[in-house]
């Protein structure tokens, strides 16, 4: 093409984008439709200024009024939005017209708390209907919010607090964690104990817990919110007010609190959850019972747990425990209870899962139901993913179809996934961009790479669910991501992938989880897949550290099925058990990608560093091994585990 045609292409390009998106948007309620489908200003350099970005100018919408109200609306008040399952036992099943009266009644409490547009919330709660009511109606009433998982310190949820101004914290007495109720007031109290805007900090009596009690600040839910009238009249925002802000897990610095606004993020949710999980016969998906196992705080369940399958109506289950509780074979009661049919999980729980069921899932659980798995945090192992689509999906001849997704907190939503409809899986593979967006695989330059070759994954274009800012601090929005291709206008993911020779992408982990062995660049997460593959692997994560003939050397920190290969001080026996093993699995790396791969060692340990999303956090494992001062750790899903895994390696080192 000439350069002439070649510009036409990419105006030709940009209008049909634009039209696809406008049609997305037809899936939402707008009180007001756009004008304009979206405004760019591309980056600034020399002010160090991201792109602007708008999304459906001029329209205007509620988000919760497109998550709940108008179902009711439409006729459809009678059917069951959520399915609760509490760890104990407990169960509920919510109306959408439920729902849309407690959402009211939540947001004429907020109101009566003083809380109004553009006031944030921090809500501090583990997976309950409540935590669904109050996002909710801090949506209906133009207020941001920002969850946080309910298992993260105090120090976690102070910096978020205030970072955020937040005017008022919700919380609960108290949470059930494997079997036992456990307290969450008393963090909840240190978070808000130092200088910041709280005013008030809503409580839920979940556990009855015993919890200290501030007069005047402290408000009980059942006295402030269940009082209230169940109607509201809501009101419509422009698509660019903000909707909520969520922090990324601080892998790399304090975490980055990415802003998302409403018009723009509540399309592409809605839209790609239809994609990805709905029935492609629209006639049966009035059958559809969703479930993402995600905490309510994480990006991927604000997507897929909250707004995506509420702004389309669908049946969903939310759990509020963890997944081997009482039982390792929880979620596949609850999966034959609901009649679940997506099941969408990380591949950290995939992993568990096999390790719990060595010899698969027992007959005994009904799992027809299943039509459609997926994976979702960092990229699957294809063990784990063959596993999840032959155990879970063993009822389908073929094993269910698959959706690897690939995206980010700061994308929104999925960039990167296989169709349920599509043939021919590949295990681990992320596949090709979903429509309306597009990426690419560069090396520094911005030069696309070459089959098979690792490179950066950009973002070419994004889509409307893109993060707009990070809170009060956008000179960090451009540096972290527009800066290194500010001239292409291109978003850089931090992320390593390749090509292979049909044109898939292959996700390869972040781009600083790569080692360097004599000049030869690995993969971390190709070197764990190869170490999943024994039978006598749960888990394992791999770090690079320092070797003074080869540049790094690779580090294997491994969970053993056989837990009595865990030992601070290994007694002699257990040492030369340590010893074979450690040969047989250097050997299974060696034979799946090479000796080059092959770790140098490789420690036993009860688990591995995970932030909420389920990605591990290698550079602790590099710390650890080393003995050197630990980055921040207040973000992982797990942080029990370093004080263990740091007596282990400082048994090694001395």
């Amino acid at each position: 093409m000439t350069t002439t045609e070649l510009e036409q292409q990419a105006l030709t390009d940009e209008v049909a984008r634009r039209e696809f998106w406008d049609q997305a948007a037809n899936l939402l309620d707008w009180d007001t439709r756009w004008h304009t489908t979206s405004r760019i200003v591309p980056a600034d350099p020399i002010a160090e200024r991201g792109p602007e970005i708008s999304w459906y100018l001029g329209g205007k919408l509620n988000a919760a009024v497109n998550c709940a109200d108008r179902h009711v609306a439409a006729g459809r008040g009678e059917k069951v939005a959520l399915y609760f399952e509490g760890e104990p036992g407990d169960r509920e099943a919510v109306t959408y017209a439920e729902l849309t009266a407690r959402v009211s009644q939540a947001a004429n409490a907020l109101t009566a708390l003083g809380i109004g547009k553009g006031d944030r919330v921090v809500i501090y709660l583990p997976v309950l209907v409540e935590t669904v009511v109050i996002t909710l109606a801090c949506a209906r009433i133009g207020a941001v919010h920002s969850l946080v998982f309910g298992g993260f310190s105090a120090e976690a949820l102070k910096f978020r607090v205030e970072d955020t101004g937040a005017k008022l914290l919700v919380t609960t007495d108290g949470q059930y964690r494997r079997g036992s109720a456990v307290p969450v007031k008393d963090n909840a109290d240190q978070a808000v104990s130092g200088t910041n805007n709280i005013e008030n900090v809503l409580v839920i009596k979940r556990t009855g817990c015993e919890i200290s009690w501030s007069p005047g600040r402290d408000q009980w839910w059942h006295e402030v919110v269940e009082t209230q009238p169940r109607e509201h009249e809501a009101q419509a925002f422009d698509a660019e007010t903000p909707l909520f802000i969520m922090y990324t897990s601080g892998t790399t610095g304090k975490p980055k609190g990415l802003v998302h606004t409403t018009g723009g993020y509540l399309t592409q949710a809605a839209y790609s959850h239809n994609l990805l999980f709905a029935n492609p016969d629209e006639a049966l998906r009035g059958t559809d019972v969703h479930w993402c196992t995600a905490d309510l705080a994480w990006v991927t369940a604000h997507t897929y747990e909250i707004y995506g399958p509420l702004a389309n109506g669908v049946t969903q289950v939310i759990y509020e425990g963890v997944p081997n509780a009482p039982h390792p074979g929880r979620h596949f009661e609850i999966i034959e209870r609901y009649k679940v049919t997506s099941y969408y999980t990380a591949p950290t729980l995939v992993r568990s899962l096999m390790g719990w069921f060595p010899e698969g899932i027992p007959a005994g659980y009904d799992l027809s139901s299943i039509r459609v798995g997926g994976t979702v945090g960092e990229a699957v192992n294809p063990e784990a993913w063959r596993w999840l689509r032959s155990q879970v999906g063993r009822d389908t001849a073929a094993g269910i179809p698959m959706v690897d997704t690939w995206w980010q907190s700061e994308s929104g939503a999925t960039i990167l996934s296989p169709r349920p409809t599509d043939t021919g899986f590949k295990p681990g593979c992320a596949s090709r961009a979903t429509p309306g967006v597009a990426v690419d695989i560069v090396n520094a330059a911005g030069e696309r790479v070459a089959v098979n070759e690792q490179g950066n994954i950009v973002l070419t274009q994004t889509g409307p669910a893109m993060a707009r800012t990070v809170w009060g601090d956008p000179k960090r929005y451009y540096t972290s991501y527009w800066q290194q291709y500010v001239d292409q206008g291109w978003f850089l993911a931090g992320d390593g992938a390749r090509f292979d020779a049909d044109g898939d992408i292959w996700i390869l982990g972040r781009t600083d989880d790569v080692i360097n062995i004599s000049g030869h660049r690995l993969s971390t997460i190709e070197i764990e897949s190869a170490l999943v593959t024994n039978p006598g692997v749960v888990e394992a994560g791999v770090c690079p550290v320092p070797d003074a003939k080869t540049g790094h050397a690779a580090t294997a920190f491994v969970v053993p099925l056989d837990k009595t290969l865990v030992a601070e001080h290994p007694d002699a026996e257990t040492r030369a058990r340590q010893e074979e093993f450690t040969r047989v699995l250097r050997a299974t790396v060696t034979e799946q990608i090479g000796p080059i791969a092959k770790p140098r060692d490789i420690v036993f340990v009860p688990d591995v560093p995970k932030t909420r999303s389920g990605k591990i956090m290698r550079r602790l494992l590099t710390q650890l091994f080393e003995g050197t001062a630990l980055g921040d750790t207040t973000s992982l899903q797990n942080e029990p585990c370093i004080p263990e895994l740091d007596a282990i390696c400082t048994a090694r080192r001395g």
